[in-house]
């Protein structure tokens, strides 16, 4: 059975991964190595389609594999125009606050928000769903990942 602390261990190593990318920035080709490393580690790209779609993507919003989720992350690739760098902001901290939690002996969901805190202090508040699958080593795989911004509901008088 997978554990409430094995996902949150799991949120936390790709909250650290999406702050250390920005980082990297500076060094294209160290920042284009981790990104690829750190999807290879987080998600399951390699056995299956996985459903990514990220807060800022319009055009391509839903992303298959791998070459969809790199770009995501640092951008610059031309099938992906409007990408531009999710993780290169830079972001400080992310921070998430699970409101839900189906935790399955090889399978978890988690749902929420995510905050990103930018070098000014500031955080972004982000609602996610994440999907999980326990790999033959007991790690945990990202296989959904959708986020997007909140809705603004904005009042007519």
């Amino acid at each position: 059975m997978i554990t409430k602390q094995e996902v949150e261990n799991a949120q936390e190593v790709w909250g650290q991964g999406v702050v250390h990318i920005g980082t990297l920035e500076s060094d294209k080709t160290q920042c284009d190595s981790y990104t690829k490393s750190f999807v290879n580690e987080r998600y399951d790209f390699d056995n299956k389609e996985v459903l990514f779609k990220p807060t800022k993507a319009a055009m391509k919003q839903f992303r298959i594999d791998k070459e969809g989720a790199i770009s995501y992350f640092i951008g610059d690739n031309s099938k992906y125009t409007e990408d531009k760098g999710f993780a290169l902001q830079p972001w400080t901290k992310v921070r998430f606050e699970n409101s839900a939690l189906i935790l399955e002996e090889n399978r978890a969901l988690a749902m929420g928000n995510y905050f990103f805190t930018d070098t000014n202090g500031i955080e972004t508040k982000v609602e996610y769903t994440f999907g999980y699958i326990k790999t033959n080593n007991g790690t945990l795989k990202i296989d959904v990942h959708h986020s997007s911004l909140p809705f603004n509901v904005v009042e007519s008088v």
